[in-house]
């Protein structure tokens, strides 16, 4: 039989250090597994951006604006449908081209409206002449209440 004394003893440095590397080795794995199935630590890409290098079917995280009077509301289907804009709708000057988004609930954020500024999580489908957004989630951003003081008005008060 094992006796005590056949088995060299091990030292608690050693058994926390080993037990240190297999929690890190467990942690490194979990993130491995994550990044392989498709999970991304990229926070969000501008509309601009999208269109320029978006691939159909491929999940996407987009920020835009919404666009003024694109906001249409479809009960039986359950979803909203809307446009988003690179540009805030209220700075004026061209919007660029705008991308129609398709969200699949009518639970939208209380933020949401037009001109709101927005973040999209879903996949851009490609059928027929204009692509759309099929928006899995759909974010509103909280408008910044602090604006940057005039240096020279500052200066003045």
């Amino acid at each position: 039989m094992w006796g005590s004394d056949t088995l060299p003893a091990v030292s608690k440095g050693v058994q926390i250090a080993g037990g240190a590397t297999l929690i890190a080795l467990l942690l490194a794995g979990y993130a491995l597994a994550r990044l392989e199935s498709g999970a991304s630590f990229t926070y969000y890409q501008s509309l601009a951006e999208f269109q320029g290098a978006a691939a159909a079917g491929e999940p996407a995280r987009v920020h835009g604006y919404v666009a003024e009077g694109s906001i249409e509301r479809d009960v039986a289907a359950r979803e909203v449908r809307f446009s988003v804009q690179n540009a805030p709708p209220h700075a004026g000057g061209d919007p660029g081209p705008l991308l129609p988004v398709v969200f699949g609930s009518l639970e939208t954020p209380d933020l949401f409206k037009e001109g709101a500024e927005v973040v999209l999580e879903g996949r851009l489908i490609a059928t027929g002449a204009d692509p759309s957004f099929s928006a899995d989630k759909l974010m509103a951003k909280c408008p910044s209440k602090f604006a940057g003081t005039d240096p020279q008005q500052a200066a003045l008060n």
